[in-house]
C-alpha cells in the first residue's frame, strides 16, 4: 500500500472510504469504490460515493496517485 500524504490522516477520511486520488490540479478525493482515471485525474464509479477532500501541491503526474486504503480486515 502507498502511504497517505502528510496532510490526510486517515480520521479525517469518510468511513465508507476505499481508495484516495490526486487529481492534476492537486486535489485529494475519497472514493468508495475504485475511481476511473480521465486526461486530468479521477472520477466516481457509478456503483460508489465520493468526497472531495483537500487540494496540496500538484503532482508530477496524478496517475500515480491513486491509493488502496487498507481495512480494518486487511490490517488484521
Amino acid at each position: 500500500m502507498k502511504k497517505l500524504p502528510a496532510s490526510i490522516k486517515t480520521e479525517q477520511l469518510p468511513e465508507a472510504a476505499n481508495w484516495l486520488a490526486q487529481d492534476a490540479d492537486g486535489t485529494w478525493w475519497a472514493f468508495e469504490v475504485e475511481p476511473h482515471c480521465f486526461d486530468k485525474g479521477w472520477y466516481e464509479n457509478e456503483l460508489g460515493n465520493c468526497w472531495r477532500l483537500r487540494k496540496t501541491e500538484k503532482p508530477d503526474d496524478f496517475r500515480t496517485c491513486l491509493i488502496k486504503l487498507e481495512t480494518a480486515h486487511e490490517q488484521q
